[in-house]
Protein backbone atom coordinates (compact mmCIF):
# COMPACT_ATOMS: atom_id res chain seq x y z
CA UNK A 1 0.00 0.00 0.00
CA UNK A 2 3.28 2.20 0.84
CA UNK A 3 4.95 1.66 -2.10
CA UNK A 4 1.80 2.58 -4.40
CA UNK A 5 0.67 5.42 -2.48
CA UNK A 6 4.18 6.60 -3.17
CA UNK A 7 3.72 5.97 -6.66
CA UNK A 8 0.78 7.82 -7.53
CA UNK A 9 2.12 11.01 -5.33
CA UNK A 10 4.98 10.80 -8.66
CA UNK A 11 2.56 10.23 -10.94
CA UNK A 12 0.85 13.17 -9.49
CA UNK A 13 3.53 15.23 -9.43
CA UNK A 14 4.76 14.50 -12.82
CA UNK A 15 1.10 15.25 -14.03
CA UNK A 16 1.07 18.49 -12.06
CA UNK A 17 4.46 19.50 -13.94
CA UNK A 18 3.45 18.21 -16.96
CA UNK A 19 0.04 20.65 -17.23
CA UNK A 20 1.85 23.94 -15.67
CA UNK A 21 4.94 23.24 -18.23
CA UNK A 22 2.05 23.19 -20.94
CA UNK A 23 0.21 26.05 -19.90
CA UNK A 24 3.24 27.98 -19.48
CA UNK A 25 4.32 27.47 -23.08
CA UNK A 26 1.03 28.48 -24.53
CA UNK A 27 0.47 31.30 -22.64
CA UNK A 28 3.73 32.81 -21.36
CA UNK A 29 6.95 31.88 -23.45
CA UNK A 30 7.89 29.70 -25.64
CA UNK A 31 11.26 28.64 -27.68
CA UNK A 32 11.95 28.63 -31.68
CA UNK A 33 14.89 28.07 -33.65
CA UNK A 34 16.46 29.97 -36.34
CA UNK A 35 16.25 28.41 -39.51
CA UNK A 36 17.60 30.82 -42.20
CA UNK A 37 19.48 33.84 -42.88
CA UNK A 38 16.43 36.00 -43.76
CA UNK A 39 16.66 38.39 -40.26
CA UNK A 40 20.42 39.03 -40.43
CA UNK A 41 22.26 40.03 -38.91
CA UNK A 42 19.35 40.53 -36.28
CA UNK A 43 18.79 37.03 -35.59
CA UNK A 44 21.65 34.55 -36.67
CA UNK A 45 20.83 31.23 -38.18
CA UNK A 46 21.34 28.54 -35.38
CA UNK A 47 19.80 30.98 -32.88
CA UNK A 48 17.84 29.50 -29.93
CA UNK A 49 15.29 32.69 -29.45
CA UNK A 50 12.22 32.95 -26.17
CA UNK A 51 9.01 34.87 -27.46
CA UNK A 52 6.88 36.35 -25.25
CA UNK A 53 3.32 35.41 -25.44
CA UNK A 54 2.20 38.34 -23.01
CA UNK A 55 4.08 41.25 -24.80
CA UNK A 56 0.93 40.56 -27.04
CA UNK A 57 -1.57 38.89 -25.64
CA UNK A 58 -1.96 34.94 -25.05
CA UNK A 59 -3.65 33.41 -28.23
CA UNK A 60 -6.33 31.22 -26.99
CA UNK A 61 -5.69 27.65 -28.75
CA UNK A 62 -7.53 27.40 -32.19
CA UNK A 63 -7.25 23.47 -32.45
CA UNK A 64 -7.31 22.43 -28.57
CA UNK A 65 -6.69 18.30 -29.76
CA UNK A 66 -3.54 18.45 -30.37
CA UNK A 67 -0.27 16.78 -29.51
CA UNK A 68 1.72 18.73 -26.69
CA UNK A 69 4.78 19.82 -27.36
CA UNK A 70 5.09 19.51 -31.47
CA UNK A 71 3.93 21.22 -34.27
CA UNK A 72 1.71 19.75 -37.25
CA UNK A 73 3.17 16.52 -37.56
CA UNK A 74 3.11 13.58 -34.83
CA UNK A 75 6.78 12.61 -34.14
CA UNK A 76 8.45 9.61 -36.63
CA UNK A 77 5.69 10.40 -38.97
CA UNK A 78 5.76 12.49 -42.41
CA UNK A 79 2.14 12.74 -42.73
CA UNK A 80 0.12 11.87 -39.50
CA UNK A 81 -0.92 15.63 -38.58
CA UNK A 82 -0.26 16.07 -34.81
CA UNK A 83 -3.78 17.98 -34.33
CA UNK A 84 -7.06 16.87 -34.90
CA UNK A 85 -9.97 19.60 -36.03
CA UNK A 86 -12.59 17.94 -34.27
CA UNK A 87 -13.06 21.05 -32.23
CA UNK A 88 -11.92 25.00 -33.51
CA UNK A 89 -12.58 27.96 -31.45
CA UNK A 90 -12.74 31.22 -32.52
CA UNK A 91 -9.90 33.24 -32.97
CA UNK A 92 -9.67 35.09 -29.42
CA UNK A 93 -6.21 37.44 -27.77
CA UNK A 94 -6.68 37.59 -23.60
CA UNK A 95 -5.79 41.74 -23.24
CA UNK A 96 -7.66 41.95 -27.03
CA UNK A 97 -6.11 43.19 -30.00
CA UNK A 98 -1.85 42.43 -29.98
CA UNK A 99 -0.39 46.10 -29.88
CA UNK A 100 2.71 45.95 -31.89
CA UNK A 101 4.94 48.71 -32.48
CA UNK A 102 6.99 49.68 -35.67
CA UNK A 103 10.24 47.72 -36.05
CA UNK A 104 9.35 44.93 -33.18
CA UNK A 105 10.39 41.47 -33.81
CA UNK A 106 7.62 39.15 -34.54
CA UNK A 107 6.79 35.48 -34.48
CA UNK A 108 3.89 34.75 -36.48
CA UNK A 109 1.56 31.79 -37.97
CA UNK A 110 2.72 31.97 -42.04
CA UNK A 111 -0.60 33.12 -43.61
CA UNK A 112 -0.39 31.10 -47.16
CA UNK A 113 -0.39 28.05 -45.70
CA UNK A 114 -4.38 27.71 -46.50
CA UNK A 115 -4.45 23.44 -45.66
CA UNK A 116 -3.86 24.42 -42.27
CA UNK A 117 -5.66 25.97 -39.09
CA UNK A 118 -4.08 28.87 -38.13
CA UNK A 119 -2.30 27.73 -35.38
CA UNK A 120 -1.03 25.11 -37.02
CA UNK A 121 1.00 26.85 -39.99
CA UNK A 122 4.81 26.97 -40.16
CA UNK A 123 6.52 29.89 -38.07
CA UNK A 124 8.12 32.64 -39.57
CA UNK A 125 9.91 35.13 -37.61
CA UNK A 126 10.38 39.20 -39.17
CA UNK A 127 10.44 42.45 -38.34
CA UNK A 128 6.93 44.48 -38.19
CA UNK A 129 8.10 47.53 -40.35
CA UNK A 130 4.46 48.93 -41.02
CA UNK A 131 1.79 48.51 -38.20
CA UNK A 132 -2.16 48.73 -39.06
CA UNK A 133 -3.33 52.27 -40.54
CA UNK A 134 0.30 52.78 -41.98
CA UNK A 135 1.26 53.90 -45.39
CA UNK A 136 4.40 52.23 -46.08
CA UNK A 137 6.58 52.62 -49.05
CA UNK A 138 10.05 50.65 -49.60
CA UNK A 139 12.65 53.12 -51.29
CA UNK A 140 16.12 51.30 -52.54
CA UNK A 141 15.50 48.69 -49.86
CA UNK A 142 14.43 51.02 -47.07
CA UNK A 143 11.11 51.46 -45.39
CA UNK A 144 9.55 55.06 -45.27
CA UNK A 145 6.20 55.13 -42.88
CA UNK A 146 3.88 57.73 -44.08
CA UNK A 147 6.77 59.73 -45.80
CA UNK A 148 9.48 59.53 -43.64
CA UNK A 149 12.14 57.32 -43.47
CA UNK A 150 11.58 55.07 -40.45
CA UNK A 151 14.04 52.00 -40.86
CA UNK A 152 16.67 50.47 -38.58
CA UNK A 153 20.00 51.19 -41.48
CA UNK A 154 22.79 49.56 -38.76
CA UNK A 155 20.17 46.04 -38.86
CA UNK A 156 19.93 45.55 -42.45
CA UNK A 157 21.97 43.55 -44.85
CA UNK A 158 21.83 43.72 -49.09
CA UNK A 159 23.07 41.95 -51.69
CA UNK A 160 26.20 43.66 -52.79
CA UNK A 161 28.70 42.99 -56.26
CA UNK A 162 32.24 43.55 -55.00
CA UNK A 163 34.73 43.68 -58.16
CA UNK A 164 38.40 43.17 -57.89
CA UNK A 165 41.45 43.65 -60.34
CA UNK A 166 42.86 40.55 -59.61
CA UNK A 167 40.31 38.09 -60.52
CA UNK A 168 40.10 36.73 -56.82
CA UNK A 169 39.02 37.00 -53.16
CA UNK A 170 40.68 35.12 -51.05
CA UNK A 171 39.26 32.58 -48.39
CA UNK A 172 40.52 34.17 -45.54
CA UNK A 173 39.00 37.15 -46.32
CA UNK A 174 36.12 36.23 -46.61
CA UNK A 175 36.24 33.67 -43.24
CA UNK A 176 37.51 36.85 -41.65
CA UNK A 177 34.62 38.94 -42.96
CA UNK A 178 32.20 36.51 -41.38
CA UNK A 179 30.70 36.21 -45.10
CA UNK A 180 28.38 32.97 -45.65
CA UNK A 181 25.98 34.48 -48.43
CA UNK A 182 27.84 34.96 -51.94
CA UNK A 183 29.69 33.71 -54.05
CA UNK A 184 31.49 34.64 -57.62
CA UNK A 185 29.33 35.57 -60.40
CA UNK A 186 30.17 34.67 -63.66
CA UNK A 187 31.81 37.76 -64.89
CA UNK A 188 36.01 38.21 -64.79
CA UNK A 189 36.65 39.49 -61.15
CA UNK A 190 32.75 39.81 -59.97
CA UNK A 191 31.68 38.82 -57.03
CA UNK A 192 28.24 39.17 -54.66
CA UNK A 193 27.95 38.87 -50.70
CA UNK A 194 25.44 39.75 -48.79
CA UNK A 195 26.76 42.65 -46.20
CA UNK A 196 25.85 44.78 -43.22
CA UNK A 197 27.38 48.42 -42.96
CA UNK A 198 29.88 47.36 -41.26
CA UNK A 199 31.06 44.64 -43.82
CA UNK A 200 30.94 47.04 -46.38
CA UNK A 201 33.38 49.62 -44.99
CA UNK A 202 35.60 46.73 -43.96
CA UNK A 203 35.67 44.91 -47.51
CA UNK A 204 35.78 48.31 -49.38
CA UNK A 205 39.57 48.63 -47.72
CA UNK A 206 40.72 45.34 -49.04
CA UNK A 207 43.62 45.22 -51.38
CA UNK A 208 42.99 44.66 -54.99
CA UNK A 209 39.20 45.68 -54.46
CA UNK A 210 37.85 48.33 -57.01
CA UNK A 211 34.13 48.63 -56.29
CA UNK A 212 31.34 47.89 -53.52
CA UNK A 213 28.03 48.32 -55.17
CA UNK A 214 24.10 47.16 -54.05
CA UNK A 215 22.59 45.47 -56.32
CA UNK A 216 19.17 47.39 -56.58
CA UNK A 217 16.25 46.40 -58.84
CA UNK A 218 15.14 49.90 -60.74
CA UNK A 219 12.54 51.76 -60.06
CA UNK A 220 9.68 50.38 -62.15
CA UNK A 221 10.68 47.62 -62.96
CA UNK A 222 7.69 45.18 -62.56
CA UNK A 223 8.48 41.42 -60.74
CA UNK A 224 5.34 39.50 -61.22
CA UNK A 225 5.94 37.32 -57.98
CA UNK A 226 5.41 40.29 -55.88
CA UNK A 227 2.79 41.13 -54.06
CA UNK A 228 -0.22 41.46 -55.24
CA UNK A 229 1.20 39.61 -58.95
CA UNK A 230 -0.56 42.18 -60.58
CA UNK A 231 0.88 44.38 -63.15
CA UNK A 232 -0.96 47.63 -62.31
CA UNK A 233 1.20 47.79 -59.37
CA UNK A 234 4.76 48.40 -60.78
CA UNK A 235 7.03 47.01 -57.50
CA UNK A 236 9.72 45.15 -57.15
CA UNK A 237 11.86 43.63 -53.94
CA UNK A 238 13.30 47.47 -53.37
CA UNK A 239 10.88 49.70 -54.97
CA UNK A 240 7.20 48.74 -53.02
CA UNK A 241 4.44 50.73 -52.41
CA UNK A 242 3.39 53.19 -51.13
CA UNK A 243 0.37 50.74 -49.87
CA UNK A 244 -2.04 51.33 -47.23
CA UNK A 245 -2.07 48.37 -43.78
CA UNK A 246 -5.35 47.88 -43.03
CA UNK A 247 -7.09 48.90 -39.88
CA UNK A 248 -10.03 47.28 -38.13
CA UNK A 249 -13.04 49.39 -39.00
CA UNK A 250 -11.33 51.74 -41.74
CA UNK A 251 -12.61 51.63 -45.20
CA UNK A 252 -11.27 51.51 -48.85
CA UNK A 253 -12.93 51.84 -52.01
CA UNK A 254 -12.72 49.27 -54.01
CA UNK A 255 -12.70 48.91 -57.79
CA UNK A 256 -11.67 46.55 -60.05
CA UNK A 257 -8.00 47.85 -60.21
CA UNK A 258 -7.62 48.15 -56.14
CA UNK A 259 -9.33 44.76 -55.71
CA UNK A 260 -5.78 42.86 -56.21
CA UNK A 261 -4.51 44.59 -52.70
CA UNK A 262 -7.29 43.33 -50.75
CA UNK A 263 -8.86 40.52 -52.01
CA UNK A 264 -7.56 38.07 -50.32
CA UNK A 265 -8.09 40.01 -46.85
CA UNK A 266 -11.81 39.72 -47.90
CA UNK A 267 -12.15 36.75 -49.33
CA UNK A 268 -10.08 34.50 -47.19
CA UNK A 269 -9.38 36.58 -43.77
CA UNK A 270 -12.53 37.65 -43.16
CA UNK A 271 -14.14 35.28 -45.00
CA UNK A 272 -16.51 36.92 -47.38
CA UNK A 273 -17.97 35.85 -50.61
CA UNK A 274 -16.45 37.71 -52.97
CA UNK A 275 -17.10 38.17 -57.27
CA UNK A 276 -16.65 40.57 -59.72
CA UNK A 277 -19.08 40.63 -62.74
CA UNK A 278 -18.66 43.50 -65.52
CA UNK A 279 -15.38 44.83 -63.62
CA UNK A 280 -18.43 45.18 -60.55
CA UNK A 281 -17.22 44.14 -57.32
CA UNK A 282 -19.45 41.95 -55.13
CA UNK A 283 -19.36 41.10 -51.24
CA UNK A 284 -21.78 38.34 -50.19
CA UNK A 285 -24.22 39.11 -53.55
CA UNK A 286 -24.12 42.72 -52.84
CA UNK A 287 -22.45 45.62 -55.02
CA UNK A 288 -19.59 47.02 -52.91
CA UNK A 289 -17.32 49.97 -54.03
CA UNK A 290 -16.29 50.25 -50.15
CA UNK A 291 -14.76 47.55 -47.77
CA UNK A 292 -14.34 47.87 -43.94
CA UNK A 293 -12.16 46.12 -42.61
CA UNK A 294 -12.93 43.56 -39.73
CA UNK A 295 -9.04 42.40 -38.22
CA UNK A 296 -5.83 44.52 -38.13
CA UNK A 297 -3.35 43.55 -40.30
CA UNK A 298 0.67 43.79 -40.66
CA UNK A 299 3.36 44.49 -42.92
CA UNK A 300 6.82 42.46 -42.03
CA UNK A 301 10.14 42.47 -43.82
CA UNK A 302 13.22 40.65 -42.93
CA UNK A 303 16.19 42.60 -41.52
CA UNK A 304 18.49 40.78 -44.84
CA UNK A 305 16.13 42.35 -47.37
CA UNK A 306 17.20 40.58 -50.49
CA UNK A 307 17.35 37.36 -49.31
CA UNK A 308 13.77 37.28 -47.20
CA UNK A 309 10.41 35.84 -48.42
CA UNK A 310 7.84 38.21 -46.13
CA UNK A 311 5.53 40.54 -47.18
CA UNK A 312 6.78 41.79 -50.68
CA UNK A 313 5.87 38.09 -51.58
CA UNK A 314 2.77 37.11 -50.20
CA UNK A 315 1.03 40.47 -48.69
CA UNK A 316 -0.68 41.63 -45.22
CA UNK A 317 -0.19 39.86 -42.03
CA UNK A 318 -3.31 39.50 -40.09
CA UNK A 319 -3.92 40.01 -36.20
CA UNK A 320 -4.97 36.53 -35.72
CA UNK A 321 -1.58 35.23 -36.85
CA UNK A 322 0.24 36.61 -34.64
CA UNK A 323 2.53 34.38 -31.88
CA UNK A 324 4.91 36.88 -30.17
CA UNK A 325 7.61 38.90 -29.64
CA UNK A 326 10.77 37.41 -29.64
CA UNK A 327 12.57 39.01 -26.50
CA UNK A 328 16.05 37.19 -26.18
CA UNK A 329 18.12 34.75 -27.68
CA UNK A 330 18.76 32.08 -25.31
CA UNK A 331 21.92 30.44 -26.86
CA UNK A 332 23.45 30.20 -30.48
CA UNK A 333 25.21 27.80 -32.47
CA UNK A 334 26.76 28.05 -35.74
CA UNK A 335 26.39 25.10 -37.68
CA UNK A 336 28.03 26.55 -40.79
CA UNK A 337 30.55 25.15 -39.11
CA UNK A 338 32.12 22.09 -39.63
CA UNK A 339 32.74 21.58 -35.63
CA UNK A 340 29.17 23.17 -34.76
CA UNK A 341 30.85 26.51 -32.77
CA UNK A 342 28.84 28.00 -30.09
CA UNK A 343 28.55 31.76 -29.98
CA UNK A 344 28.97 32.01 -26.54
CA UNK A 345 28.75 36.22 -27.43
CA UNK A 346 25.00 35.92 -28.21
CA UNK A 347 23.99 33.83 -25.12
CA UNK A 348 20.98 35.49 -23.38
CA UNK A 349 21.32 38.87 -26.17
CA UNK A 350 18.31 40.69 -25.91
CA UNK A 351 16.53 41.05 -29.67
CA UNK A 352 16.22 44.65 -31.07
Amino acid sequence: MKKQSTTMEWLKAILFAFITILLFRIFFFEAFTIPSPSMENTLLTGDYIVVSKLSYGPRIPITPLSFPFVHQRLPFTESTNSYLEWISIPYFRLFGSPEIKNNDVVVFNYPMQNNRPIDQRIYYVKRCVAISGDTLEVREGQVYINGVYNDLPEKLQFNYKVVTDNDTIDSDTITKLGLTEGGQMNNKGGYWFTLDIENVEKIKKVPHITSVTPMLEKKGSYSDYMFPENEHFLWNVDFFGPIYIPKAGDSVQLSIDSLPLYERIISVYEKNNLRVSNDSVFINNKYATHYTFKMNYFFMMGDSRHNSADSRFWGFLPEDHIVGKAKWVLMSINKSDEKSTIRWDRWFKKVE
